[in-house]
């Protein structure tokens, strides 16, 4: 078995910080080692941890992601994960060495874990929908920037070991599925707006939704229903 993927979490934003590391720590293959307020907490994090992957943000205090960029890129593959959409901001990410760019808002939090784990199989660039188009209009040349690296970001089913079975026998949707894995796993609603980049309201909108197909009240009841540990209970039927 391969080692868990080593990450360095770098944002200023401790809810956003707090809510990747316990995504990204809730799979077997990841291990978050450190967190980081700012470039220059990154790269001392870096260099004491030695991580297979960085992810960066763009606006930090003091040195922030871009400027931080030429110095992480000599000791871990780097993803930028933004709200920073700015096409000159994209392009120069990339001109810096990050290995993709992730607007927050344009994915899934299954569609984070991949492209993380793709760093480590030496996939192409992941770029979400308003990186590429960045790219696009500056005719910026990069190894397969879009194509087939977007359509596999866009194509990516939730994996975090549920069967789809169940996802269509209880008509979640895609985002109910998604925050359905996440209360299984234990997180809280602030944990899960900070993963998902979500408003706590729109978390517990959801979840209404979620125990209303599922038939239950209580976060335990819908997820015994949701792994199918409930007494009776059958994959994708309530």
């Amino acid at each position: 078995m391969n080692t868990p993927l080593r990450i360095v979490v770098a944002d200023d934003n401790p809810v956003v910080r707090a809510g990747l590391t316990a995504l990204l720590s809730s799979h077997e293959d990841i291990t978050v080692v450190a967190e980081a307020t700012n470039g220059q907490e990154a790269e001392a994090a870096a260099r004491d941890h030695r991580p297979d992957v960085i992810l960066l943000d763009v606006r930090m205090p003091g040195v922030g992601g871009i400027e931080a960029l030429p110095h992480l890129v000599r000791m871990a593959p780097v993803m930028m994960l933004t709200y920073s959409s700015e096409s000159e901001t994209v392009r120069e990410a990339l001109r810096r060495g990050a290995v993709g760019y992730l607007v927050h808002g344009e994915f899934t939090t299954d569609e984070l874990v991949e492209a993380v784990r793709d760093i480590r199989r030496g996939g192409p660039p992941r770029l979400t929908p308003t990186a590429a188009a960045s790219l696009t209009e500056a005719n910026t040349q990069l190894p397969t920037p879009t194509g087939n690296s977007l359509e596999r970001l866009s194509q990516v089913q939730p994996d975090v070991g549920q069967s789809s079975s169940y996802r269509s026998g209880f008509q979640l949707s895609r985002r109910e599925a998604e925050i359905m894995d996440l209360i299984a796993s234990g997180m809280n609603n602030q944990q899960i707006a900070a993963a998902c980049f979500i408003s706590e309201k729109t978390v517990k909108n959801h979840i209404n939704r979620i125990f209303a197909k599922l038939h239950s009240t209580s976060r335990a009841e819908a997820a015994a229903k949701w792994l199918g540990t409930a007494p009776g209970s059958h994959p994708g039927r309530s």
